[in-house]
């Protein structure tokens, strides 16, 4: 276990691998530990980090700081603590509005975002999850819900409040704003994925987002629920090595046919 004291806080994180750095940020309900088949997927080409976010994992939850404004602080934090001047950013759900953000405000310090499962309006976030407020709902939702032991297991690690006070701060967010940011930034790119079968996100709003910015595209895995990078890890992990290595037009990446095949 790896760690580090920002703003007073522990802070868990784990990093894999030698090369450029990719930074990975977890969604509600879970830490760091779902994403490291995807984070080993790439480690021989990437130096791959992924942290918890408070009040998640292993992380301080000694005081409340679940606001989007206090994650970006710690993810700025984060990086300047690790030496890293700028790296693309890989979020889900929280982590992805999360990562919207802090390309809206630091477009330098990361340049390439792939938001997954990212809530486009305060709408397409299920209520089941806004309206679960303590550990033991949160337990019987993703029982329910999910078959990964790894996702259950770090659920039940999250704060009291902190889910709650997170998808307030999300639902006030001005998404559609921010990827106008982003697309008006020469050198940004951002690759929505989505799963065609999320009932936890609503995928409509992201399937419908304009794709004429060439450095703006969403992309949807049609075989995936809330977890992509679960659901479909041959097909994700191939995506997002593809986004990576990618210079220019976004519109050039593509789910290849072989990929579909290799998958079944």
């Amino acid at each position: 276990m790896s760690a580090v004291v920002i703003d007073g806080g522990l802070v868990h994180y784990e990093a894999f691998g030698r090369g450029k750095p990719v930074l990975f940020l977890h969604g509600w309900l879970g830490s760091w530990r779902y994403w490291m088949p995807t984070m080993e997927s790439i480690s021989d080409k990437y130096r791959t980090y992924a942290l918890d976010l408070w009040g998640f994992g292993d992380s301080d939850k000694s005081k409340p700081r679940y606001e989007i404004s206090d994650y970006v602080a710690l993810i700025n934090n984060f990086t300047d603590n690790m030496g890293i001047r700028e790296t693309p950013i890989v979020g889900h759900s929280l982590g992805a509005s999360i990562a919207l953000e802090y390309a809206a405000r630091y477009p330098d310090r990361a340049k390439k975002v792939m938001a997954v499962s990212l809530p486009m309006t305060p709408d397409s976030i299920s209520r089941r999850l806004i309206d679960f407020t303590n550990k033991s709902g949160i337990s019987r939702l993703w029982r329910r819900q999910i078959t990964y032991k790894e996702v259950e297991k770090e659920a039940e690690k999250a704060a009291q409040g902190a889910i709650t006070a997170s998808v307030q701060s999300v639902a006030q967010l001005d998404i559609k704003s921010r990827i106008q940011i982003v697309a008006q930034s020469v050198d940004s790119m951002l690759l929505a994925v989505y799963g065609e079968k999320d009932d936890m996100i609503d995928p409509g709003p992201t399937r419908d987002l304009n794709g004429d910015a060439r450095n703006i595209r969403p992309i949807g895995l049609s075989d995936s629920k809330h977890f992509p990078m679960l659901d479909e890890a041959s097909k994700f992990n191939r995506l997002l090595q593809d986004f990576l290595d990618l210079e220019g037009d976004l519109s050039i990446l593509e789910l290849k046919e072989e990929w579909r095949r290799r998958t079944r």
